[in-house]
């Protein structure tokens, strides 16, 4: 009886175990190999998700299950299934290997320095043209070289015009019907413009003002009246301190009324025109500051944005842009180059790291991290550059976060992951040394019978495929398989 009421125990015993196997076949924590099981999935389309153990709906092959090292430490919720194609997974260990590194998108200005070559003008309001007033002949020329330095009033040359005889003649006749100017009372000065208003002060006025149009000076002029006598000739003097641009005239020349003797510029001011482009222009305002860079010379002069506006070049997508500058000690001469620093203030805007940006001058992309270790490919429309960021206008947010070191390398999988059309699969002796082997979605064959998508590695582990006719086909199920087997024969 002892033996009958063992062997009843027995019995029992493997039926409660047998019935709690039946009932719970997947414990959570992976049954005898205690690993934990996160869900289920569809062998043969991996999106389908279970957090039970069952039959797939779909091709009635059992559910397979997905434990959490398999998995890294993606949640149940992860996101990694809804991936668009190109993202790359990368474990921590790898990042570290490689030197992966992310950055947060960031909503910030930044002062920009535009470098651009200027050209040295003299200021239009300081150029000086000294003309004929008469037709005549020039007697002598003294020291009025291109590019030489004057004094004002300094004498430059003499000419003959036979009509300021006459004129000069009147001139003094004049002074002598006006009290003063003749010296009875020991004034020698002759009343020019505004002096007094007398009895014969308007003929003396005409005269001088006459003399004047000839090209006489108000220096020579005062001279003849203080001489009594006619002058030989006319001088040609300086009208400013500066320096004599452009010589029209040679000794013994004839000339015509309103010729141009000399140009002569006060260089102690000039302007520096530099060609910016036309998106730039709108962050340069008028009394702006900026920088002109000698670089033989090591010195960097002050300027000023001038109040003019800047004049569009047709056709060029650029604008002429004004400055002006000190030159006191005329370091600075007509049509030098020099380089011209302009420092803008750039509007807030969304900003990533410049080392993030892949640039292939079509488009451009950034690697945006969606969970621990996954990052994916974003097309993004980029703004200005400054220092080391760029303005992202379009395609990120601030607070994501994006890759800003090793990008090149993460581009590369990307790559490998997602072949251009026509392209063929990537091949594993095109990737980079060093670089792991890519975690990429596993190829997918449709199944010629339901036309779904089938995994041809599981389908053969699991007997579902069928060679006929010198073609391998992979089918989600045995039910299919015999399908296809059965309308073959049938055509045959």
């Amino acid at each position: 009886m002892r033996r009958i009421g063992l062997a009843i125990a027995v019995v029992a015993a493997i039926a409660v175990s047998y019935g709690l196997g039946r009932y719970h076949p997947h414990s959570q924590t992976g049954g005898q190999t205690g690993r934990k099981v996160l869900y289920y999935v569809d062998p043969m389309h991996p999106a389908y998700k279970s957090d039970k153990p069952g039959i797939a709906p779909d091709c009635g092959m059992e559910l397979e299950p997905v434990y959490a090292e398999d998995a890294g430490n993606a949640a149940p919720s992860s996101p990694v299934a809804q991936l668009p194609a190109g993202a790359v997974t990368i474990d921590g260990g790898t990042q570290r290997l490689l030197g992966v590194r992310v950055a947060a998108v960031e909503r910030s200005g930044a002062t920009r320095i535009i470098r651009v070559v200027g050209r040295v003008v003299p200021e239009d309001t300081r150029v000086y043209r000294v003309n004929s007033g008469a037709d005549g002949f020039i007697r002598e020329t003294y020291n009025d070289s291109v590019g030489v330095r004057v004094k004002k009033d300094q004498k430059l040359a003499t000419y003959y015009a036979p009509d300021f005889l006459s004129i000069a003649s009147g001139f003094l006749a004049a002074t002598e019907r006006v009290p003063g100017a003749n010296g009875n009372d020991g004034n020698r000065t002759v009343p020019f413009p505004g002096a007094v208003s007398r009895q014969g002060v308007s003929s003396l006025q005409g005269y001088t003002d006459r003399l004047r149009n000839l090209g006489m000076s108000d220096l020579q002029i005062k001279q003849v009246a203080d001489a009594r006598q006619l002058p030989e000739s006319i001088a040609v003097v300086a009208p400013v301190d500066g320096f004599i641009l452009a010589r029209n005239i040679t000794p013994g020349q004839h000339f015509e009324r309103n010729s141009e003797f000399y140009r002569i510029a006060d260089l102690s001011r000039v302007w520096v025109v530099a060609e910016v482009f036309e998106q730039e222009s709108q962050y340069l305002r008028p009394g702006g500051l900026a920088q002109i860079a000698l670089r033989e010379e090591g010195r960097h002069l002050p300027a000023r944005i001038t109040d003019s506006l800047p004049q569009s070049e047709a056709g060029g997508g650029t604008v002429k842009l004004r400055l002006e500058v000190d030159n006191p000690t005329f370091i600075l001469r007509p049509d030098m180059l020099v380089d011209v620093e302009l420092p803008v203030r750039l509007p807030p805007a969304v900003t990533v790291p410049l080392d993030a940006l892949v640039d292939s001058g079509a488009h451009a992309r950034v690697y945006v991290e969606r969970g621990e270790g996954v990052f994916e490919p974003r097309e993004v429309e980029t703004g200005w550059r400054s220092g080391e960021r760029v303005e992202i206008r379009r395609g990120v947010k601030p607070g994501e976060r994006v890759v800003v070191a090793a990008t090149f390398l993460v581009d590369s999988e990307s790559r490998l992951k997602t072949p251009a059309p026509g392209s063929g699969p990537a091949r594993t002796s095109d990737r980079p040394a060093g670089m792991p082997q890519p975690m990429a979605a596993a190829k997918t064959v449709r199944d010629p019978t339901c036309g779904m998508q089938v995994d041809p590695a599981k389908a053969a582990a699991s007997g579902n495929s069928f060679a006929y006719r010198g073609t391998t086909y992979y089918f989600c199920s045995k039910e299919c398989k015999q399908k296809f087997q059965n309308d073959r024969r049938q055509g045959d």
